[in-house]
């Protein structure tokens, strides 16, 4: 493993000089750079900029997000996905609000100890926002730590980031927040994962992979479970006064969200058995998409209503009832029901 003493000095000049323009790196506010980095999670940097804005907007401070309703939260979150960061997020403030008196805790074990908050955001927040010597270790730094040390441990395994952890403490120990964001840009800019590109490294003479020529080998990651596809069956179903049925998820995934009527394909349940009618719907589907989750695929195909559906006919389950197309921003879409609404919206 290298040790020169130049290492920090080129990789925090670099940073210093090309390093993004990003709001939550205007600011010392330690609720807006958690907050920033819970959406970063999965999620890429131009897409958060404008959730991030609209959400400080409506929830400037830790007291008013405390005081906030779910739905609304969630509401802010529509279309970010992942959407049991926005849930953890809420549960550990409405925690600062009620038991730190509206302030994020400073001591990285009580930070840790919130709802959400794992080894990479605690990391995170306490060295940006407080300058205290946690290292971070994402995907980035896995990337670039592996490269610089020629290292082919496994990078999926709990030991492998402990190990990087432990590695990386003597850089952090002053301007802690600056090196773990150089770090992690160096690898969002420069050492990416593909086509990285070496020639323009600030740290390419500290590089082991570069002079070994196996770059393009590291990091090294085992192989990666493969997805399971769950084929899924949505209802769209309107009635005599120009609404669509809906309901609200009670499953974990995107528990509490909107949709319309969704069943997999080989249950035995669908929409008539629910509602205890007998509906015709199309032979075969009038929309098909994908939605990817991090471990599944949903493969679903949209059915519609053959004949408008008199409602007042129809007992509706608890969690159903029927929305108006021009009322869908009242109600909490994940992307996927997103996409189906604006299809419905656009040819039916």
């Amino acid at each position: 493993m290298f040790n020169q003493p130049t290492f920090k000095q080129d990789l925090v000049s670099w940073f210093d000089k090309n390093q993004r323009e990003m709001p939550w790196r205007e600011t010392t506010n330690p609720y807006y750079i958690w907050l920033s980095e819970v959406m970063l999670q999965q999620t890429q940097v131009k897409t958060v900029i404008d959730y991030y804005h609209r959400f400080i907007q409506r929830f400037p401070t830790v007291s008013e997000l405390s005081d906030a309703h779910e739905d609304e939260v969630l509401k802010y979150w529509e279309g970010l996905g992942y959407y049991s960061r926005a849930r953890n997020f809420h549960t550990a403030i409405k925690d600062v609000h009620q038991n730190y008196n509206d302030q994020v805790p400073n001591v990285p074990e009580t930070f840790g100890a919130l709802k959400g908050v794992g080894p990479y955001t605690q990391a995170a927040v306490m060295s940006i926002a407080f300058d205290l010597p946690l290292a971070t270790v994402d995907g980035n730094v896995f990337r670039v730590w592996s490269r610089l040390n020629n290292d082919t441990r496994d990078t999926k395994l709990q030991t492998t980031r402990k190990a990087y952890e432990s590695e990386l403490q003597p850089y952090v120990q002053s301007d802690a927040g600056t090196f773990n964001q150089a770090m992690m840009e160096l690898g969002a800019l420069v050492c990416t994962p593909k086509n990285a590109l070496c020639m323009f490294c600030p740290v390419q003479e500290h590089c082991e992979a570069f002079y070994n020529g196996t770059v393009e080998a590291l990091p090294v990651k085992s192989t990666k479970v493969k997805k399971k596809h769950i084929k899924q069956h949505v209802y769209v179903i309107k009635n005599n006064k120009n609404e669509v049925l809906i309901e609200k998820r009670m499953q974990k995934l995107l528990n509490n969200m909107w949709e319309f009527p969704m069943y997999e394909a080989e249950s035995n349940q669908d929409i008539n058995r629910t509602l205890n009618t007998n509906i015709e719907f199309s032979t075969s589907p009038i929309y098909s998409l994908k939605h990817q989750f991090t471990h599944i695929t949903w493969d679903i195909e949209v059915y519609l209503a053959t004949e408008i559906i008199d409602a007042s006919n129809i007992k509706l389950p608890e969690q159903m009832t029927w929305m108006h197309l021009e009322d869908k921003e009242a109600y909490n879409f994940p992307v996927s029901m997103t996409k189906i609404y604006k299809f419905i919206a656009q040819h039916t």
